[in-house]
């Protein structure tokens, strides 16, 4: 009788465990489980080295602005959270207003669709995912739109995963993938029927940049939307508790420097768009983004439970708790940015690219 009820028991806390870490910690979509988490192409012996590299841009400030340096620094970042993201978050990373009655994820999804309805494209049309990350926004884009989405990141180990979620969606027919740098596409002039960016090109350390190869790439009459990152009319660079807000928003996230929401505009127009429309998303009446954030306190010390016990035991790579730590901290940074209104993930601006754009050049 003593040996069955210490089986029993010995069963239930092994089971337990199972549940914890492989059930109860997985991502939405169950596209990574915490037994897997690497540190994406870095080996799992250099994560701790890479980690502390990624912070020393930080004490180093001037290293940030050059530009030279952003896509190595982008590219670590990723490395790192990708696949915390993907566990814990989901595929697709970047933020939606909450929506009654609706999941995080089908509001997430919604999200997205109205990207690709704002840019008017049609089933069979080329269109651009600019950071497309492991492809999330892009899978939910081609399903929708029944359009051919080519995505670009900077990082090699999210081609690989989004490639792996696109086949097993049964969309790799619809969705492509390609390594590089958004400042610098490897594709040709007028080859794109639309394109857009979902909480994406804020990496980029000069937004003018980012745009022009955008507006090079897309065909005369194309559309063009993004979800920007920004700081609102209601922060104040003078006031030192938004400042550490702000700035731990831009340490956590992998951001040379968040721009102010008059600057999106106006860069847009500078690279030749014309502005069709320009609207935060994030203002009521929408629901606020970062409920999510919330929700989630009690999720993320379950998540570094697991993270820890499986760091130990040397299942995770070391270095792993630190970027769960610090992207739990970049949580609360981003929460206080939405409650106090000084920051939005989601001012939207639609842009198209003129028929005749040698007018625009000369002008």
């Amino acid at each position: 009788m003593d040996s069955l009820a210490l089986f029993c028991t010995g069963a239930l806390i092994a089971g337990g465990i199972y549940w914890f870490v492989c059930i109860l910690g997985p991502a939405e979509q169950r596209g990574k489980r915490a037994v897997d988490l690497s540190g994406g192409s870095i080996s799992a012996e250099k994560v701790q080295d890479n980690y502390e590299q990624y912070w020393s841009f930080f004490r180093r400030p001037k290293e940030i602005e050059t530009a030279e340096k952003v896509p190595d620094f982008v590219d670590t970042f990723y490395n790192l959270v990708t696949d915390i993201y993907e566990w814990g978050w989901g595929q697709s990373f970047h933020f939606s207003p909450s929506i009654p009655g609706k999941s995080h994820l089908e509001a997430t999804r919604l999200h997205e669709q109205m990207a690709v309805d704002l840019i008017n494209v049609k089933p069979g049309d080329r269109i651009l995912d600019v950071g497309c990350g492991v492809g999330g926004p892009m899978r939910a884009i081609a399903a929708h739109s029944r359009a051919k989405v080519v995505g670009i990141t900077i990082n090699d180990y999210q081609v690989n995963r989004a490639r792996m979620h696109n086949k097993k969606a049964g969309l790799d027919s619809l969705c492509e993938v390609v390594q590089g740098n958004f400042l610098e596409m490897p594709f040709p002039e007028n080859s794109f029927d639309g394109a857009y960016s979902i909480e994406a090109t804020c990496h980029a350390p000069k937004l003018e940049e980012v745009y022009a190869e955008i507006f090079r790439v897309l065909k005369p009459g194309s559309l063009y939307v993004s979800y920007e990152w920004v700081t609102t009319d209601k922060f104040k660079s003078s006031d030192p508790e938004q400042v550490e807000v702000i700035q731990g928003i831009e340490r956590g996230d992998a951001l040379p420097g968040l721009r102010n929401y008059t600057d999106i505009a106006e860069t847009a127009r500078k690279v030749g768009f014309e502005v069709v429309k320009e609207k935060d998303l994030a203002k009521p009446p929408a629901q606020p983004w970062w409920t999510r954030l919330k929700m989630g306190r009690i999720a993320y010390w379950r998540n570094h439970i697991v993270v820890t016990i499986l760091s130990a035991l040397g299942i995770a790579p070391k270095g792993t708790v630190d970027v769960h730590e610090m992207l739990f901290k970049t949580a609360d940074y981003l929460t206080r940015g939405g409650d106090t209104g000084i920051f939005s993930p989601m001012h939207m601006i639609l842009c198209r690219k003129p028929e005749k754009t040698e007018e625009i050049w000369s002008s």
